[in-house]
């Protein structure tokens, strides 16, 4: 299938490649949809094992991104960009500015942000040729390290998620495995410690998991364990697709409730769970703490107000899962219906022309 085949299937409105000798920048920005507003979505920077593979990576971020956005009601639409290269050996001032100026050159159609392989302080370099990036560090005016929202906001919905099966929010006792205990995987065990909860941690990085076991006492598992152990909740927050069509009959669980991107291999994926009795909560909707904290930026950053948002998260999640039951349908589809609901009931009014312009 060639490349313009596979943006037109999934709706893309810009697919861009930037380039620069100097610093080995090579780099894709997609964005899927600015109905709502200016695509949002973060820098990944990835050692790919090929081209193709980053496209196929930028475009189903981005597309998540304009579900995940529209979801959780920010007026933004979808996009994503990254950047091939092992960060720890390819990052440099000359390589973020020249994606700085690749990030300008679209005039506010995308604005960018942190991701897998990026920082505040990149955004801050980066930021020195555009001015459409945010995710800044908290000296700088911005709203820092997005992590920490990230984890509050899918500990929000997973109360949700254990309100629906056990009618109370209440994670005393219950077992839970969580798959990545990175920047955000850290943060989240902290809270489901600190509610009581018996957490079984997994990392590819054995330091991040040491971490997490003297911090907070979790429980060491091997990776290729983590997803079948039998536990009430199992939480991906690593990368995605690995809820598929060989992991979903070996899951010994009743929820899976994670910060992972694209954890679903396919959409039919959300049906073989809900074949299986597990309840899969929407990633685009539980993990959207981070891009809400971001999303506060741009109106002028305030601690109480993005915090607020990021907890509501819980009230959406369990929104969806009553939308799910009333129409008989798993709650990936009724989010993804919901969010796409959002963007035709009132994307014309916010619609950005492909000059940067808007519509009226």
């Amino acid at each position: 299938m060639g490349v313009f085949s596979s943006v037109d299937r999934i709706g893309h409105t810009h697919v861009l490649f930037g380039a620069d000798d100097a610093s080995g920048l090579r780099a894709i920005i997609a964005i899927h949809s600015t109905a709502l507003g200016p695509a949002l979505g973060g820098t990944r920077f990835f050692p790919y094992a090929s081209d193709e593979d980053a496209l196929r990576d930028v475009l189903r971020l981005s597309r998540g991104m304009t579900l995940k956005n529209a979801a959780a009601g920010l007026d933004l639409g979808g996009g994503k960009a990254v950047i091939i290269g092992d960060p720890h050996k390819l990052k440099s001032e000359r390589l973020l500015r020249a994606y700085g100026r690749f990030v300008n050159s679209l005039h506010g159609l995308y604005v960018t942000a942190e991701d897998v392989g990026t920082t505040t302080d990149d955004m801050a370099i980066i930021g020195r040729e555009t001015k459409w990036v945010a995710g800044q560090a908290r000296w700088d005016g911005g709203s820092g390290d997005p992590s920490p929202s990230t984890a509050l906001g899918l500990f929000s919905s997973l109360q949700a998620v254990a309100e629906h099966l056990w009618g109370s929010p209440d994670l005393q006792g219950k077992r839970i495995a969580v798959q990545g205990v990175g920047k955000v995987g850290h943060a989240y065990v902290q809270l489901l410690t600190g509610a009581g909860a018996n957490v079984f941690v997994a990392d590819m990085w054995q330091p991040a998991v040491d971490r997490a076991v003297q911090d907070f006492g979790a429980t060491q598992v091997g990776p290729d364990e983590i997803l079948t152990l039998d536990v009430d909740i199992i939480s991906p927050c690593a990368m995605g697709a690995v809820l598929t069509e060989d992991t979903i009959p070996t899951l010994k669980c009743l929820a899976v409730v994670g910060s992972a991107n694209n954890q679903l291999g396919e959409d039919k994926d959300a049906d073989r769970l809900a074949d299986r009795g597990i309840l899969y909560a929407p990633d685009f909707v539980v993990n959207a703490g981070g891009v809400i904290n971001v999303a506060e930026e741009l109106r002028g950053y305030r601690d109480d107000r993005a915090e607020a948002h990021v907890r509501a998260l819980q009230i959406r999640t369990k929104e969806i899962l009553a939308t799910a039951a009333e129409r008989g349908i798993n709650p990936h589809q009724a989010a993804v219906d919901m969010a796409m609901e959002r963007i035709e009931s009132i994307g014309d009014l916010r619609r950005i022309r492909r000059d940067g312009n808007d519509r009226n």
